[in-house]
């Protein structure tokens, strides 16, 4: 059986305009494209590249690890398995069937359900809060990439810009000794004026800053004592943050038509890196020690009894596949209808946890090195975040010989891994004004998408000066937290129990062809119970162990805590308003329009006319008719 390509006529029967100029052509999309109207990937490796680039982020790199040390080593991957097939997963599947099924982003998806429309809007708004400060991040990682381009490291040492508590090893401040058979405390001063020894086990250290540490803070940073004293506009983190959006902005001109492109060197050339660290780190003194504590010679099996480790598991796994921040649906909108979009979830999901695990022999062998060196305790090198980023990991690269090399390739990859994630961050705002205006994105994308990039730059300065880390931190705390979490939850209630899981799966069969009833057990068991259930309890997890955020030892003013509160607020807000207005909007009693607010909106099903088949053959849209109106032609062949 086969289809017969007519001349003039796309795959799904839609007619070319052959009087359109080259130029419009590309404004409006390939000839190749099933959907002229929104466009689709030029081909699969340019999703599944921007899923992957998206979901692998510096998560992977300055967490994951982390975590696995602190919860057990190789026994943590029990639970982090667990969480991926229970709850990333089940939660990654559902949001790529949704996007590719109607063609639409995260806010024009909730056709499938218009009382919870404001569920998209907040993920939509969480998302742009986060673009602001995670380009703040790959900022930083470019101005340590420019500083490497240097024969001896700036944060090598304790050069001009150190103080007095500057030291590259620690420095003992007292202890005990024996003089003439007595025991007595003395200055470390005296011991050494007198020939003296410590005894083992009195020894006091001075509280010293290692030079990455305050390369780090006086120099990169040139951080104010807090939220209180703004400061000045750090005026080369500035430009490293300019030069960031214009990576961005090139990078998505055209759309998913450049994007997809792009990503084959920054999602797979982190791969390569990283491969390198590996390989350079294995070969050194002491890197098994490091491997051993990441991993641990004899796993911890004991701390799988501990709630707080497997809240960890589910936490990074959620956060790590950025599930419900709406970049999922807004990338698999542009799939081809019949893509199956089972197999990516699960190869997108395995290749983000292999990466997560395989960084982490790549940071932990050199981390040990670092430790054998310096003759400290691979505890007491180990941390994540920024402190792993921007202070452990640099010390370490900076104590290897051509350490400027190695120092060139770590941060290129964290820049290669945040724009990647940045690109359908950004992708996810852009698709949400396509939806809302097809035509005007189609003739403005260039200006539409620099301008969009240009306010978001604007908005992030505040994130460059001197009590910028402070901003970065308070919008992260807020914002990258429960409410993403909320939005997971009502999402998946929404899909599974009011518009119904088994015509959801109904919807997916449309596109991926019948399975099975035990193909699709597994994922009646999670969508139905074990997902929610595992959300709501993080969820709940998450409310009671808030806590207020400090950077450090650096307490955060009352006013400081109010605007992280209205910035979450204003996320989360528009989920009631929207249904409140849906609900007004209505007709008949409160009941009825209720009811009617908690069923698909009237044009609600595949995008094109051709794929909606006789459960979608009732939806009129008399604009796309008029628009995509062809003569009747038969065009198959059995």
């Amino acid at each position: 059986m086969g289809m017969l390509s007519l001349p003039g006529f796309l795959s799904c029967g839609k007619k070319k305009d052959f009087s359109l100029t080259s130029e419009e052509k590309d404004v409006d999309s390939s000839n190749s494209d099933e959907n002229s109207e929104r466009g689709n990937w030029s081909n699969k490796g340019d999703y599944l590249l921007s899923m992957v680039g998206y979901a692998v982020g510096l998560g992977n790199v300055w967490r994951f690890p982390y975590l696995t040390y602190q919860n057990g080593g190789g026994a943590f991957l029990i639970p982090y398995t667990l969480m991926l097939a229970l709850a990333g997963l089940p939660l990654f599947f559902m949001e790529c069937s949704l996007g590719q099924f109607a063609s639409l982003g995260p806010v024009s998806i909730w056709k499938i359900l218009p009382l919870f429309q404001g569920v998209g809007i907040t993920m939509v708004i969480i998302s742009a809060f986060v673009t602001i400060y995670y380009n703040v991040i790959i900022a930083y990682a470019l101005y340590y990439l420019f500083a490497s381009f240097q024969k001896v490291l700036p944060w090598s040492d304790c050069f001009s810009w150190a103080d007095e508590f500057c030291s590259k090893t620690r420095i003992v401040s007292d202890c005990n000794t024996t003089l003439n058979g007595e025991i007595f405390h003395a200055n470390y001063s005296f011991i050494t004026n007198n020939n003296l020894t410590c005894i083992n086990g009195t020894i006091n250290y001075k509280p010293v800053q290692f030079p990455t540490e305050q390369y780090w803070n006086k120099v990169t940073l040139q951080r104010s004592s807090g939220l209180d004293d703004t400061g000045k506009i750090v005026w080369y983190l500035a430009l490293c943050l300019l030069l960031s959006w214009i990576i961005v902005g090139a990078a998505l001109f055209k759309g998913i038509k450049s994007s997809g492109k792009v990503v084959y060197f920054t999602a797979l050339f982190p791969y390569v890196i990283l491969l390198i660290l590996l390989v350079r780190g294995a070969t050194l003194e002491g890197a098994l020690d490091g491997i051993e504590y990441y991993i641990g010679r004899q796993s911890n099996i004991t701390k799988l009894m501990e709630a707080e480790v497997w809240k960890d598991a589910a936490t990074q796994i959620f956060y790590s596949l950025s599930v419900a921040w709406g970049g999922l649906v807004a990338l698999s909108s542009y799939n081809r209808f019949h893509n199956n979009c089972y197999s990516d979830a699960i190869l997108v999901c395995v290749t983000n946890c292999v990466t997560s695990i395989f960084a982490g022999f790549a940071i932990f062998s050199i981390l040990g090195h670092m430790a054998f060196v310096s003759q400290r305790p691979v505890s007491e090198v180990v941390d994540s975040g920024f402190e792993l980023a921007f202070v452990a990991y640099p010390e370490a690269l900076s104590k290897l010989p051509v350490s400027p090399l190695w120092s060139f390739l770590f941060f290129f990859m964290l820049v290669l891994l945040g724009l990647d994630s940045q690109f359908a961050s950004i992708e996810t705002l852009t698709t949400t004004i396509q939806d809302i205006s097809p035509r005007v994105m189609r003739k403005l994308r260039l200006p539409i998408t620099f301008g969009l990039c240009a306010v978001l730059f604007f908005l992030g300065l505040i994130c460059v000066t001197q009590a910028g880390i402070y901003w970065v931190n308070l919008i992260d705390h807020f914002c990258a937290g429960w409410g993403i979490l909320i939005s997971a939850v009502l999402e998946i209630i929404g899909i599974v129990y009011i518009y119904g899981g088994n015509r959801f799966i109904e919807d997916i069969e449309m596109m991926i062809g019948k399975k099975s009833f035990l193909f699709w057990l597994w994922w009646r068991v999670c969508w139905f119970f074990i997902t929610p259930v595992l959300l709501m309890a993080i969820l709940l997890w998450s409310l009671i162990t808030f806590s207020s955020p400090t950077y450090g030892s650096v307490l955060y003013p009352t006013w400081g805590n109010a605007v992280g509160w209205c910035m979450i607020i204003f996320c989360i807000i528009w989920i009631p308003v929207v249904a409140i207005i849906k609900v007004v909007k209505a007709e008949g009693n409160l009941i009825q329009r209720i009811v009617s607010c908690c069923r698909p909106a009237a044009n609600w099903g595949p995008y094109l006319e051709c794929h909606r088949g006789e459960r979608y053959s009732h939806i009129v849209d008399p604009k796309k008719k008029k628009e995509h109106e062809i003569p009747t032609v038969s065009a198959f062949v059995y």
